[in-house]
């Protein structure tokens, strides 16, 4: 591999404003660098900062501290050499597939018909010949992401960043088109020089891979890395590939330094991002847990093919059994605990109430809308008293999820209700007699 840079980053720091104003770090202290002829994955959690820092890196925000550079230069808004590729596949609804392509050209000033030639000859390496004169809504959704693809190819970057680039697709058309892509890349059909892929999917990122970067959360830095020498195509079910993808889920599941040696448990200040998953999808992955072949005990990568559900789905749950007690995650594998075993062999009654005590011990939120509810004469509060405070650290969206999440967990727990109607939280009816 070469060692030229493509891109370097150094200190790179970001904050966004919170509703008071202050500060939240997002991404603090990012030192890398991507070199020339090499694929990496960024993995992290939800508040790590990895989308943030692919904008950052194409130009499209700037960093607050720290200095991001393409080919020597500083990167100051978007640079002719990087394209990026979103989730999203953010296409213009009323152009054509042709138009959508040559976008890209046309605001680097080429003349019409060069344009269309070079999209002509992208839509074909992509495997779209044919469908220039198509709108966007013709196409499925691994035809439009094609076109996404193409529109980055075809002003010829140094640099390709790929948002979840795969994430919003059927497991079979993902995984076909992941395959494509790596195809130009290794036949070098494509100009591109390095590529940056931000998943949330492990498979993933070791099967593309030739480096694996893993950040932490809250705010972003990196914390692992992982070189992979193996060459493609590569084998799924390979051994090799296998213990790798078992050692990045060891390293994406290891708990921060400082929180292990403290014995604590997370989300015991307010500001805490509540775990994006749902009660059915806890109990879901509990009683699989529970159930043969794993009998209380699994390797993540085993419980993911049982379960058929994405990572980004998993590691949301594997989190919010962690912060209930339920289960313990270490070095990949996860395990049930006695509250656990207790929880899967309970009736719903109990289950309810397990979950209820366990909010109020574990997790701060919870426990502050329950004190402040009692503390009421009436026993009700308006929602917005409680995103007000989560404002204080979190944007406002994402306060309004951590709350609906908080909402979701203790009304099941029956420590709280909520009507949706007025956005009123009150104590269960049993509690105010």
């Amino acid at each position: 591999m070469s060692t030229n840079i493509l891109m370097n980053l150094q200190g790179v720091a970001k904050s966004f404003s919170t509703a008071d104003g202050a500060p939240r770090s997002v991404l603090e202290q990012v030192d890398f660098a991507l070199q020339e002829g090499e694929i990496v994955a960024l993995l992290g959690k939800s508040g790590s900062g990895k989308s943030t820092l692919l904008r950052i890196m194409a130009g499209l925000i700037p960093a607050d501290r720290g200095s991001v550079d393409y080919r020597g230069q500083a990167v100051a808004g978007p640079a002719a050499g990087i394209a990026m590729v979103f989730q999203s596949f953010a296409l213009f609804p009323w152009l054509t597939v042709q138009q959508n392509v040559e976008l890209g050209l046309e605001a680097q000033g080429i003349a019409p018909e060069a344009r269309a030639e070079r999209a002509d000859a992208m839509l074909e390496l992509i495997g779209l010949a044919g469908f220039g004169g198509a709108l966007p809504r013709e196409l499925s959704g691994g035809m439009r992401q094609r076109v996404g693809i193409a529109r980055a190819l075809v002003t010829n970057p140094d640099v390709l960043l790929m948002d979840e680039a795969f994430s919003a697709l059927d497991v079979l058309t993902g995984e076909t088109l992941r395959d494509d892509i790596l195809e130009l890349w290794d036949r070098q059909r494509i100009p591109t020089k390095g590529i940056l892929i931000v998943s949330h999917n492990i498979e993933e990122a070791v099967m593309m891979a030739d480096r694996i970067i893993i950040l932490s959360s809250a705010p972003g830095r990196i914390r692992s890395e992982v070189r992979i020498g193996l060459p493609r195509p590569r084998t799924v079910d390979s051994p090799a590939v296998r213990n790798l993808i078992d050692e990045v889920y060891g390293l994406m599941t290891m708990r921060p330094v400082q929180e292990a040696a403290a014995g604590i448990t997370a989300a015991t200040h307010l500001g805490y991002r509540l775990p994006e998953t749902d009660v059915e999808r806890i109990e879901g992955v509990l009683a699989l847990l529970a159930d043969a072949p794993f009998h209380g005990r699994a390797d993540l990568p085993k419980l993911a093919e049982e379960s058929e559900l994405p990572d980004e789905e998993l590691f949301p749950t594997y989190e919010a059994l962690g912060l209930l007690g339920l289960a313990h995650v270490d070095k990949g594998d996860i395990t049930l605990t006695p509250l656990g075993y207790r929880y899967v062999s309970n009736d719903q009654v109990h289950k309810q109430e397990i979950f209820g005590q366990q909010l109020l011990s574990h997790v701060a939120l919870a426990a502050h809308i329950r004190s402040r509810l009692e503390e009421e004469t009436s026993g009700a509060l308006p929602e917005n008293k409680f995103l007000e405070v989560l404002e204080e650290f979190l944007e406002a969206d994402e306060a309004k999820r951590v709350l609906e999440v908080a909402v979701e967990w203790g009304r099941y727990g029956e420590i709280y209700a909520y009507d949706f109607h007025t956005g009123m939280l009150k104590l269960p009816e049993e509690d105010e007699e």
